[in-house]
């Protein structure tokens, strides 16, 4: 795992921007990816000491042990123009838009960036989600992360979660066409609940997410976890695998037929990485 690429990130860990003291614990705390928040883990009136810790902070002590990602307040908001003057001074960050509901917004985000800054979207609203081809199309955007929690909220939806089942699937798709990585899945606000971040995220994969937003460093070996595969489907990679390459003709593992989708899956398997080892919680 290339922990310099946002996109490829299996794991993003929040950490509020007014709490500098958390920065040095949240970036050895084993995730591919750190988001400073900027946004709502900030009342308004500490948004100017946030943003000058950050630059503090950033300035001496950051490392390269897992990826910056800077959550900033939204295009709408009267912080917007001073988190990117603020992220344009930071070295080797990515950025998180909020409320992403257009081309416009990515556009004129992508403009005021250095050269070369990814771009998360956040799909929070039924805007962003009505518009989400074309933000995932957008200049500068890396991945397209869902924030479920805001998104319930602008629907009025219940606490069932298939009426995620439809924006999680149709936000999976906007990705795989647009040729990005799979999306982000939104956090899990149960800090102690381990069977409920397993089902917040099962969802999720089964939708076709490749990544989770965490609020807490014990999430992070979990989901790490769950996207590496078991040892009882890498025997069954390996196993498909050999017989394909000892076969002359059609063959069948498990009494299935191994074809070419088969085999891609199955070389995926085991291509993919092992689970990250667990890290002390901050």
């Amino acid at each position: 795992m290339n922990p310099d690429a946002p996109h490829s990130a299996r794991s993003y860990l929040f950490v509020p921007g007014n709490r500098p003291d958390r920065f040095a614990k949240a970036f050895d705390a084993g995730a591919d990816a750190v988001i400073i928040d900027l946004e709502d883990a900030v009342a308004p009136d500490q948004k100017d000491a946030a943003r000058a810790a950050l630059a503090a902070w950033c300035a001496v002590a950051r490392g390269n042990r897992a990826q910056l990602v800077v959550r900033i307040n939204d295009d709408a908001s009267p912080w917007f123009e001073a988190d990117l003057a603020l992220v344009r001074t930071l070295d080797s960050c990515a950025v998180m838009l909020p409320k992403a509901e257009s081309r416009r917004q990515l556009e004129r985000l992508s403009a005021a960036l250095v050269p070369g800054t990814g771009v998360i979207a956040l799909i929070e609203t039924a805007s962003g989600l009505h518009a989400v081809d074309t933000v995932a199309a957008a200049p500068a955007v890396e991945r397209l992360a869902f924030g479920t929690l805001d998104y319930a909220l602008d629907l009025g939806l219940t606490d069932d979660p298939r009426g995620l089942l439809y924006p999680a699937s149709r936000i999976a798709l906007a990705s795989r066409v647009a040729g990005l990585a799979p999306p982000v899945a939104g956090i899990t606000a149960a800090l102690d609940d381990d069977a409920a971040l397993r089902s917040d995220f099962d969802l999720a994969r089964a939708c076709g997410f490749g990544a989770k937003m965490c609020i807490h460093p014990r999430q992070v070996a979990t989901v790490h976890a769950m996207l590496a595969p078991t040892e009882a489907q890498r025997e069954w990679a390996a196993r498909v695998l050999a017989a394909a390459q000892s076969a002359s003709g059609a063959v069948q593992v498990d009494g299935k037929m191994v074809d070419q989708p088969v085999l891609l899956r199955a070389r995926a398997i085991l291509n993919q990485p092992p689970a990250s080892p667990a890290h002390p919680a901050c």
